[in-house]
């Protein structure tokens, strides 16, 4: 269970590395659920985090596997027309950007205990 402020935080870092590459951004996004757009980020955060941190792997196979179980099985856009998402081609960004944020706190963690 993540609190809001971790999601929070999840969610800048994830719009700043991967959302800004989306083709399907609407002018002005994100957020894109106000502006029409049903995204795959927006709808499953928590999913795609769990995801992530249920992995831990040098290519991106297991992740992408993990992925499709854990966050497409359940996902609202499922069997419409917006899948697959933008998810499928930037889920490495994904990756890479919440286990950056990750580190960074792991980091922040070590430093404070010293």
């Amino acid at each position: 269970m993540y609190s809001q402020e971790q999601l929070d935080e999840y969610m800048q870092v994830i719009r700043e590395q991967v959302c800004s590459r989306c083709v399907e951004r609407p002018p002005g996004g994100p957020p894109c659920a106000p502006l029409g757009k049903r995204c795959g980020i927006e709808l499953n955060l928590p999913r795609i985090l769990d995801a992530v941190h249920h992995v831990r792997a040098d290519n991106m196979e297991p992740y992408m596997k993990t992925f499709h179980e854990e966050v497409c099985t359940f996902c609202a856009n499922r069997n419409t027309e917006q899948c697959p998402c933008p998810m499928e081609y930037l889920l490495i960004l994904a990756v890479q950007a919440i286990e950056a944020l990750d580190d960074q706190r792991r980091t922040a963690q070590t430093t404070e205990a010293v």
